[in-house]
């Protein structure tokens, strides 16, 4: 069974694990550098928002419960904050709370000045409706991008606060001169957080795009045919060399932890033989997902302190 998995993991600051030759080292996308970069953009507007207006942007982490997962990619978010400039903290609540409680909480920071961009840690322990919870937050404070505001305006074009992995992947392919308009995408996993969001932005460069899922039919016929492919189901090596084009582009979206390794939806050190760029896993996709939230942050704090 595959699962929708983003880049958002814990191993961001590891070396690649495979071992490939020199001569395929150009075609490795570096996310840390990429993230880097992006977090030094931020780190200006920071500074230069605070020397404008007297507002330094922030941004405030719900964290439901003790899984020591999300403690991690809570701490990496702060982490990154750190390093641009943002105002960041931290809002522990009980596992225990109740549904009522935690859309109280999520109001009470929406009516906050000095709290432009709201991040709520999921999952939320099984009694809490994830969903209901999302729609309390503030659109115009919704860092992660996944409130249906947001996700409708991604849909119509109009790209503003939308899911950080995807935006990522966009910025990368930018950065690397990728073309997209009249090019094949697959996108292999069909998750809210990355394979919905990922297919509207292709959509909107003029993309053909295929969205392949668990119930598709001989999905190698697919991924042979992409020109650039994103894979998100956390289904370890599902990308196999021979499903793949010489030249094709790919995004390895997916994590997996295994005997205390990490590895990609993505046979890496095969198919980076026949790739002409490809992420590996770690260091690919997730420092990037984390720097573009801390430029939505900026993003939403430029906006709600324009008056």
């Amino acid at each position: 069974m595959w699962n929708s998995s983003a880049a958002d993991s814990p191993y961001t600051g590891k070396e690649v694990d495979a071992v490939v030759d020199v001569e395929y080292s150009t075609r490795i996308i570096d996310g840390r550098s990429l993230a880097k970069k992006v977090e030094e953009e931020v780190k200006k507007g920071v500074e230069a928002l605070k020397a404008e207006r007297g507002v330094i942007p922030g941004l405030a982490t719900i964290l439901v419960g003790e899984d020591p997962a999300s403690k991690m990619y809570v701490r990496l978010k702060h982490k990154a904050c750190e390093r641009t400039g943002i105002h960041a903290e931290d809002h522990d609540l009980p596992a225990s709370i109740s549904q009522e409680e935690l859309i109280a909480h999520i109001k009470q920071l929406n009516l906050r000045e000095d709290i432009n961009g709201i991040l709520l840690q999921l999952p939320l322990p099984r009694h809490l409706n994830d969903k209901e919870a999302m729609l309390a937050i503030d659109p115009k404070k919704d860092a992660d991008g996944f409130h249906p505001y947001n996700m409708g305006n991604l849909l119509i074009g109009n790209e503003g606060l939308v899911p950080c992995t995807p935006k990522g992947v966009i910025r990368a392919m930018e950065e690397h001169g990728v073309q997209i308009q009249g090019k094949h995408a697959v996108v292999v996993g069909h998750s809210n957080v990355v394979g919905k969001p990922m297919a509207a932005m292709l959509i909107n460069r003029n993309a053909t795009v295929s969205v392949c899922h668990v119930f598709t039919r001989n999905l190698k016929q697919y991924t042979l045919d992409a020109d650039i492919l994103v894979v998100g189901t956390g289904v370890k090596h599902l990308i196999k060399a021979d499903m793949v084009k010489e030249g094709v582009v790919v995004f390895d979206v997916g994590i997996t932890e295994e005997d205390g390794k990490v590895y990609g939806d993505v046979d890496f050190e095969n198919v980076i033989k026949k790739a002409s760029l490809i992420t590996p896993v770690p260091g690919g996709v997730g420092p990037m997902t984390i720097s573009i939230l801390m430029q939505h942050v900026l993003m939403a704090a430029k906006d709600t302190s324009k008056n």
